[in-house]
Order: structure tokens, then sequence, then C-alpha cells
């Protein structure tokens, strides 16, 4: 494990970065980062050590069962503290955002009557849809807010259209894991919260790339993945106290309502995974260039981050942007209104012809529709080919792209 940081500037030197990841030592360029990052050696190393000295069940009063119960309650802690959340809800982890939203989703059955609305966005991710979507067969209504296909957003005016006094719940994305557009999270949660109803925010392609911070927003839920941020199989649900409060968790009965989050955890969740989280500090702290374990060093760890991925993502783009027969999908800003995620379609080839060609240069992209089907079937996307999504992140490097680039210059 690397100790200091060598600098450019203000920043991490992107070889010392590299150095923290044993899967980056190969020649291969990892550019399909938005299904999933790599992790530091210092995570794997934790999940490691701890199913070889800890790996026992909670709760239990011997030393190795009081160190495992602490770190899992220190893990919610600590992704309280990464949402700056702290204070003002609770974090349940769970193994995917998908089954996390299936969860509350069922929980909000149960206390909701037919009639009541969920208003989902096109731009969705289907884990942010399709647990809503259920709710139709007892009485739910659901309502989508479109996408603009010109501008390829959701628009306010046609949000405020939508809403009406049964409006329980809008689900959104923070960024398409297809367009790449970071959306204006705090003010649709305004707009929400003026007509009363509250905010279920996907977080899954925002997380890897900018710091979390529900409290500036104001969300009352918001969702992320926590193996495209660097660090094991999991996920992390994020509620206001508020907003748990009618809601009971499908954990056993016996377990108290407001004993949160282990009411939401069904059974149990994973305890090495927990320890691998925890592990990620390290790796904050040197990307900020700090010892101190505080919201401050994970912010300045996802500044670094979102420094070191722009003239990546903007090289990309102008790329693309210089070829006439390909459309890129979204917003693809070149400042800081887009996250490293491109999408593209070419007019003559076919999507999964370019990645299979791609696929021979030791290259990972990735052609589909990205678990977006309904936002490609309002694009008019054929949903077999989709995009192909170029998705990058701060441990890439410009000679990754520029190999990219050469090998789509020889196929495009």
């Amino acid at each position: 494990m690397p100790s200091q940081s060598s600098r450019e500037g203000t920043l991490p030197d992107r070889e010392v970065i590299r150095s923290w990841f044993p899967a980056l030592a190969s020649e291969f360029a990892f550019l399909e980062n938005a299904g999933g990052s790599q992790v530091p050696r210092v995570v794997a190393d934790a999940i490691h050590d701890y199913m070889l000295s800890d790996y026992v069940q909670l709760g239990a009063g011997y030393s190795q069962s009081i160190r495992a119960t602490a770190s899992v309650a220190d893990a919610h802690a600590f992704i309280e503290l990464s949402m700056n959340a702290t204070g003002i809800g609770k974090v349940v982890l769970g193994n995917s955002t998908t089954a996390l939203l299936h969860i509350l989703a069922n929980a909000y059955a149960e206390v909701w009557e037919s009639g009541d609305e969920v208003i989902i966005a096109e731009t969705n991710h289907e884990a942010n849809a399709g647990p809503w979507v259920k709710l139709e067969k007892q009485g739910i209504v659901i309502k989508t807010w479109p996408v603009n296909p010109a501008t390829f957003q959701c628009d306010l005016e046609s949000l405020e259209s939508l809403m009406t006094e049964r409006t329980k719940i809008v689900a959104f994305p923070h960024v398409s894991n297809l367009l790449g557009e970071v959306v204006d999270v705090k003010a649709i949660t305004e707009l929400v919260h003026r007509h009363g109803a509250k905010v279920v925010v996907d977080g899954v392609a925002y997380a890897p790339h900018r710091a979390i911070d529900v409290a500036e927003w104001g969300v009352d839920w918001y969702v992320y993945s926590t193996y495209k941020v660097y660090g094991p199989h999991m996920a992390a649900l994020f509620g206001t106290f508020d907003s748990f409060e009618p809601l009971t968790g499908p954990n056993h009965f016996f377990i108290p309502k407001d004993f949160v989050p282990y009411k939401f955890e069904l059974g149990s969740i994973s305890h090495e995974g927990c320890a691998g989280l925890l592990a990620l500090w390290p790796y904050l702290q040197f990307l900020a260039g700090t010892e101190d374990k505080n919201r401050h060093t994970i912010v300045k760890a996802f500044e670094a981050m979102e420094a070191l991925e722009l003239p990546l993502k903007n090289r990309l783009i102008s790329y693309l942007r210089s070829k006439a027969a390909v459309r890129l999908i979204g917003l693809a800003d070149e400042g800081d209104q887009s996250v490293g995620t491109i999408s593209f379609v070419h007019e003559r080839m076919t999507s999964s012809e370019i990645v299979a060609k791609i696929d021979t240069r030791a290259i990972g992209i990735r052609y589909g529709h990205m678990y977006a089907v309904r936002l490609c079937e309002a694009l008019e996307i054929d949903l077999a080919e989709g995009v192909v999504r170029v998705s990058l992140v701060h441990y890439n490097t410009m000679d990754e792209i520029e190999r990219l680039i050469a090998a789509f210059e020889e196929i495009l």
C-alpha cells in the first residue's frame, strides 16, 4: 500500500493512484466502470482478514463477536458520514440497489391506499422504476415523467403538471446511467416537497464521481451501490427519520418497528463487506492528502476524483463529436454538468459490432440498453443493440483514452 501521494500540483499522481488497485497492473483498460469499479487492495485485504479472524455472528459476548458487531456498526456510520446523513436519518445496507428499492416499495405498499400515485422518471434505471410499477396491481397509480428527446432531460414543468394531492413519491436518477448528466436534485426535491410528496433518488451513477450530500439536497431517500464506488458488492439506502417513521421493514416480526436499520436488513447483511467498506478510509485519506477521518476528507477525496476525471471525459467527448456518423446520447457536457459516462450510437454500424471490435484491443466497454429500457424506448433506440457506453473514473489514464480513440478511429 502506498504510504503517501506523489503530486501533480494539488492532485494525487495518477500512477500512484493506480498502484492501489491490483487489477490495474495489467494492460487491460477498464472503461466500463459504470457496471462496477475496481477495488483498492486495502478493501480486499480487509475482507480477507475479517473472514479469517472475525467471521462470526453478531451480538454475542466473546471478543470476536464484539469486534464483528463493532465493524458492522462502524460501516453504517461511515456510509452515513459519506452521504452527509449523520443526525438526520439512517442508512440501510443490502446486497444491491434493486433489492433495497424493492424492500422500500413493498414497505410503502403496506401504508398507501388505492389511488395514491407514484411518478417515475423515464430516465430511470429499472431499479427505480420496476419496484414502483409492480404496485399497480394493488391500485397504486403510476405516472411517467417523460424525457424530452431533444434535450435528454425530464423538465420541471412537466413534473409540475403531473403532481396532485395524491402524489406520494417521485422516483428519479441523480445521473442516468446512460445519459451521464447530473440533474438538479435540490430543485426537483423542493418542487416535490411543495406538493407534500417525497423523493426517491437513485444515486448509483453519481456516487463514483462526486461526494453525496443528502443534507444539502434535502432528499427523503437516496440509494447507491457501493460496488460501483470502489467497495464490495453491497448497496446503501439513506432515509430521513421522518421517512422511516410510518414504515415497517420486512425483517422478523419480533424485531421492533423502530429498530432501524436492522428491521430493513433481511436476515443479515454482508459482515465481511462491512469490513471492506471501512477499509476505504486509507484510500480516501490518500486522495485527500490528510490523515483525518471526517467529512472534509471524503469531500476532498471526491473533489480530486472529479478533477482527475474531467480531462479524460473532455478528450473523449471532443473526439466523438468530431465524427459525423456518431450521435451522442445525452448532454455530453465538457464541464461539471456530466460525469464520465458517455453513450453514443453510429449511423451505419451497430453497437454490438463496435464493441466486439473494441473487445479485441484489451479494452473493456459495453453495449446495450443498460437497464434503462424505458429511456431507450422513449428515444427510439433499438433495445437489442442499445448504445455504446464508455464509462471512466479517476483511475483511468489519458493513455487509455488515446488507445480507445485510436481503436475507434480504425473502426468508425
